[in-house]
């Protein structure tokens, strides 16, 4: 029993009065590359971080949903599983919600539970602490309904919760790499047919280390902005006669462009084709045993998020040219963007100068003082008592 576990199991305890039947964990992600590519049908390279959801869980047969966040003021949020339907609200209750939501309305029998919730995924970071959230609840259920369901169903399952009941229309890169990493490697995903790689990632072991710095620059994707670049991205499929971007060859990308007439959507078209592309260099790269020369395509990545998607921020921008200049192999943005946080790939003994030239760049722009920390290839959901 983890010491996280034992206490969502005390909590749950003090709130329901009795003991949970089980306690699991799901993880954050970090995306490695591949941004705004997992909607396009196209490839992602997610790794799961040490930080967590975790879910205190027992069944109920009476249609009742109990939930709580130790996270979240507030007390218990009680539903009829019923009576649950899309676009209601709720707040942070309408991830664990959807995903009861969106297990009944694939026809499994789940007839209520008593959840407890904490998460050390920082909210807002764009390192998926709704996925996490999302994919523990499901996972839970599926162990104490037993419903069968495999670790991809489970993490679909997890998307049309937050892509119908929440109404974000996120990918499914998220909840895949929470449900289905595995410690010391990255996730190669094909977004297509959920098709997987596990790809060694011992950075450690090359005298590597990738940071995570968290601008504290809140986001939100439900907000519009992300579902106004999904719709550019489907209209530039339609106008180019393919199923979605990712059938769009790298090779052919410049005479694909001069077809479109939208300056918006060429921009986003170019962006998504170029970072399927940057996923599959970076994974012959990591291949070849080369991971300092990924550094160079998580630079590349930024300029095209930051020029083409137009998703950075000011803090972003600055944690990357920043780190470059002190040293760093590469940096990007990752997640969704309009703040959140950033990826560095840096030599193990540059990380602390590294970090220290972020840290004085952000109190010189007069900038809340970023979180840092490094990112450590972690396990996937799993159950912990």
């Amino acid at each position: 029993m983890t010491d996280a576990g034992a206490g969502v199991a005390d909590g749950f305890g003090e709130l329901y009065g009795a003991a949970p039947e089980g306690v699991w964990a799901a993880p954050g992600r970090v995306n490695l590359i591949g941004e705004y590519t997992d909607f396009n049908e196209g490839f992602v390279l997610p790794l799961a971080l040490p930080h967590t959801a975790v879910a205190a869980v027992s069944r109920r047969e009476d249609g009742v949903l109990r939930l709580h966040s130790r996270d979240v003021g507030g007390g218990i949020v009680q539903l009829d599983v019923a009576a649950l339907e899309p676009g209601a609200g709720g707040g942070w209750a309408a991830y664990p919600a959807g995903v009861v939501w969106a297990l009944r309305e694939a026809g499994h029998a789940v007839t209520g539970a008593d959840v407890h919730l904490a998460s050390t995924v920082p909210a807002g970071a764009g390192l998926s602490s709704s996925a996490a959230l999302e994919v523990v609840v499901a996972l839970a259920l599926n162990d104490l309904f037993g419903l069968g369901l495999s670790r991809p169903e489970l993490a679909l399952v997890a998307q049309r919760a937050e892509n119908a009941f929440v109404g974000v229309p996120c990918g499914v890169m998220d909840q895949m790499a929470s449900a289905c990493a595995v410690e010391g490697h990255a996730l190669f995903l094909d977004t297509r047919d959920l098709s997987c790689r596990q790809v060694p990632f011992d950075l450690a072991a090359e005298g590597l280390r990738l940071l995570v710095v968290d601008t504290r620059v809140k986001h939100a994707l439900g907000d519009g902005a992300y579902a106004e670049r999904r719709a550019g991205c489907e209209a530039g499929a339609r106008a180019l006669g393919v199923r979605a971007l990712r059938d769009v060859a790298a090779a052919q990308l410049s005479e694909e462009l001069a077809r479109l007439t939208d300056e918006t959507v060429r921009r986003y078209v170019r962006h998504v084709v170029s970072d399927d592309d940057r996923v599959e260099r970076t994974i012959r790269l990591l291949d070849a045993g080369d991971p300092r020369a990924v550094g160079a395509l998580l630079t590349e990545g930024h300029a095209s998020l930051r020029d083409d998607l137009r998703v950075s921020c000011a803090e972003l921008d600055l944690v990357v040219a920043t780190a470059v200049a002190a040293g760093a192999l590469g940096a990007r943005m990752t997640g969704g963007g309009f703040g959140g946080s950033a990826v560095v790939l840096v030599e193990a003994d540059r990380a602390g100068a590294v970090t220290a030239a972020v840290e004085k760049a952000f109190a010189d722009a007069g900038f809340a003082a970023p979180a840092v920390f490094p990112a450590v290839p972690s396990a996937g959901a799993r159950r912990l008592i």
